[in-house]
């Protein structure tokens, strides 16, 4: 989602800690406006599809050393814009039947029964091939799922107006038939899809296709499982969980499941402005304001309006009853982590992994398995100021397990048992894990919040990583793992709180910048830092940053510091994914600093290593910072791949393991148009993907395109 928007801007983290700590060690022992118009210069709209290509012929495989295809020039077209010999296709969208006996979508916001549709704002997408016996293959090529995530809806003043035929109702109470909506369209979809030839097809028969949504029976597993955290009236025990909610970024396991991020959940829930008072001296108090629902602070949709039903009243998390037995006190407690589910399976219900942290989860991506070693998995905390984590599992990985009849018991054995470490960025480019635990004496002993058991880490994971002292990061997001070296890079998409008094070595740019003449402040264009360890499980790294977003005409000593140009010049770096097949790094962006240039954008990028480039110093202020900065970008390094559609994001990315066939969601095209516009729709921001001859009506929705190269090659190289 756009960073302007209110839950997606959460700054919750009010620690002492200092954004870059020097000082833990000693503590512990003791725009410039873009000029030309090429933008849309350079396009040529596809009539018969609404699909465009750059006018000119290119193409043509190429090492990758230097990435073969001709740049996409920015743009605000309301299409989606790829090179000239790619094609793409729209494939799946808000609202497409996932059985053969539902109606097609109708997209006029009479549609209902969403919880066998395709669910809204498609972000992360993972792919899961079948081979032609229909069992699982990891060679798969031409059928498979695609497994993804349906994070949130075009919502304005509480109602999610494009799913309601006259926009929904904008105030308290919500209708319950609104709501019910509501609830369904949030989640995770499986879907089958093949490629027929000419082109690829989802298959809306297909006995794998599923929808997990808000309300869907779920399980914890790890130390939070059975905790007083998690009892409420609808799980005494606190042992069953419901639903999954503002699901972004995903992920693979070693073994073959599909792992997804929650992320803004804690906007959906509401507690009244006297509960503080009714918890008195409960512990809870500081937990619910570090996770950002303040008391009286009002929910995102109202959900908790629409009546006394168990499935309204689970939204109001205040301590109205006797007991966490008899309310929803502990609700919010249920969400905010990696979720597991195998897209193979749909009997076997969501599990929650609580070993690997309860945060604002973007995804988790996992280092190469190795044999009588951990699996280990990163994370980053999605909001300003938080953090970068990891996980080490106690178990060894046993390569028997990468083809397990039961993956999910497999996932047990590697995500419900091990440590769980924070990162704290070293002025000098060095890094350490820091252990969060009890046998953590900083966690055993900490004045800052009082954790007796795994569990409380587990569930008050920010305040543990508060409490040692970690990095504070500009909003990290996507994690990567580079499959050529084992590098991690984490998207850190901007921060608008930063400023000349807070920067630091990993977050090291304050600036300003205008949009449409308008100052914008901070890190207003993110960057991506990569980490290097000797061994995944190793508690020490190295680190620099690889990326910059910047215009290409801001000052290349204190902005620009990548050196980039029309060609690949971006802004709020947000989903990054490595191609298995190429190593190619995928990078998408969820902007609105840069929009009143181009749309959103996918770019490729050949990744180096750390240490490439070398030290630099800024001068913030009366400030200055010394950094580490990787080599500078070329055209031959980083290209723009694609140009997305008015108002949208890029977010998930996933390919066919020959790199032939490149998947990409396109969520919340034409967000920023208003409520009282739903019924006209020459006042849509966008009309894509109908404008590209998908579907019916003329509202905008998010949809999963599929890329490929019109002469069968991989894609990107």
């Amino acid at each position: 989602m756009k960073p302007s928007e209110t839950f997606n801007n959460e700054d919750s983290n009010s620690s002492q800690n200092p954004d870059f700590d020097e000082v833990l060690s000693t503590r512990l022992s003791r725009r410039h406006v873009l000029r030309g118009a090429a933008g849309a210069a350079g396009l040529g709209v596809l009539s018969a599809t609404g699909l465009a290509a750059c006018a000119t012929a290119g193409g043509g495989g190429a090492p990758l050393s230097s990435l073969g295809f001709q740049p996409v020039a920015k743009g605000l077209a309301d299409a989606v814009v790829v090179p000239p010999g790619y094609r793409a296709q729209v494939i799946y969208a808000l609202g497409d039947p996932l059985s053969a006996s539902m109606p097609a979508f109708r997209n006029d916001g009479s549609d209902g029964d969403f919880g066998n549709r395709a669910g809204d704002h498609s972000d992360g997408v993972e792919w899961f091939g079948l081979g032609a016996d229909g069992k699982p293959s990891r060679t798969a090529v031409a059928r498979g799922l695609l497994a993804m995530n349906h994070e949130a809806t075009t919502d304005e003043k509480l109602t999610s107006f494009f799913i309601h035929t006259d926009g929904g109702t904008a105030s308290l109470p919500r209708p319950a038939a609104e709501v019910d909506k509501e609830l369904m369209i949030h989640g995770i979809s499986v879907v089958e899809v093949q490629n027929q030839g000419a082109r690829w097809a989802y298959q809306p028969g297909s006995a794998f296709n599923r929808r997990v949504t808000t309300m869907s029976e779920a399980e914890m597993h790890g130390p939070a499982r059975g905790s007083e955290h998690l009892v409420t009236k609808h799980s005494p025990d606190g042992m069953r969980v419901r639903g999954t909610l503002n699901n972004c970024g995903t992920g693979k396991t070693p073994w073959g499941t599909l792992v997804s991020g929650e992320e803004n959940w804690f906007g959906y829930f509401h507690r009244d402005a006297q509960d503080d008072e009714r918890r008195k001296k409960d512990r809870q108090v500081q937990a619910l304001n570090r996770y950002g629902r303040k008391a009286g602070a009002p929910s995102r949709h109202g959900w908790e309006s629409a009546g006394s039903a168990d499935a309204y009243a689970r939204w109001n998390n205040g301590a109205l009853g006797a007991s966490a037995k008899d309310d929803y006190r502990n609700e919010m407690n249920s969400f905010g982590y990696i979720v597991e589910l195998d897209p193979y399976d749909k009997t076997a219900l969501l599990r929650k992994r609580s070993a690997l942290g309860r945060m604002g989860h973007e995804n988790a991506t996992f280092a190469r398995a190795q044999a009588g070693q951990p699996v280990v998995a990163y994370m980053g905390d999605d909001a300003r100021g938080e953090y970068i984590y990891k996980f080490v599992s106690k178990a060894l990985w046993d390569t028997a397990d990468a083809n397990a009849a039961n993956r999910l018991a497999v996932g047990d054995k590697y995500l419900d048992q091990g440590t769980l470490y924070v990162a704290r960025f070293k002025s000098d480019g060095s890094g350490e894990w820091l252990p969060l635990a009890l046998n953590n004496p900083v966690i055993a002993g900490s004045s800052y919040f009082e954790f007796k058991t795994e569990a409380d880490v587990a569930v008050f994971t920010r305040l543990a990583a508060d409490a040692v002292g970690a990095t504070k990061m500009d909003r990290p997001e996507w994690g990567g793992v580079n499959p050529k070296n084992g590098e991690v890079y984490f998207t850190l998409t901007n921060n608008s709180q930063r400023n000349a008094s807070n920067v630091d070595a990993a977050n090291p740019r304050a600036y300003t910048d205008f949009k449409a003449g308008k100052e914008q402040k901070g890190n207003v264009n993110g960057h991506i830092v990569r980490l290097a360890e000797a061994r995944p499980a190793d508690t020490a790294f190295r680190w620099d940053i690889y990326l910059f977003g910047a215009e290409a005409g801001a000052d290349r000593s204190s902005v620009n510091l990548s050196a980039l140009t029309d060609d690949n010049d971006l802004s709020s770096p947000d989903g990054l994914v490595f191609s298995p097949a190429t190593g190619v790094c995928w990078i998408e962006t969820d902007d609105g600093a840069y929009t009143d240039q181009t749309n959103c954008m996918l770019l490729a990028a050949v990744p180096g290593r750390v240490g490439d480039g070398g030290k630099q110093t800024l001068t913030q202020g009366d400030k200055r910072v010394d950094t580490f900065v990787g080599k500078p970008q070329t055209t031959a390094t980083l290209k723009r791949f694609l140009v997305g559609p008015k108002g949208a994001e890029i977010t998930g990315i996933c390919e066919t393991p020959d790199g032939r066939a490149l998947f990409v969601n396109i969520q919340h095209p034409g967000e920023n148009t208003k409520m009282a516009e739903v019924s006209n729709p020459a006042k849509y921001e966008s009309q894509w993907p109908a404008n590209a001859g998908y579907g019916a009506g003329r509202r905008p929705r998010s949809a999963t395109i599929v890329i490929t190269r019109e002469d069968g090659g991989v894609v990107g190289t």
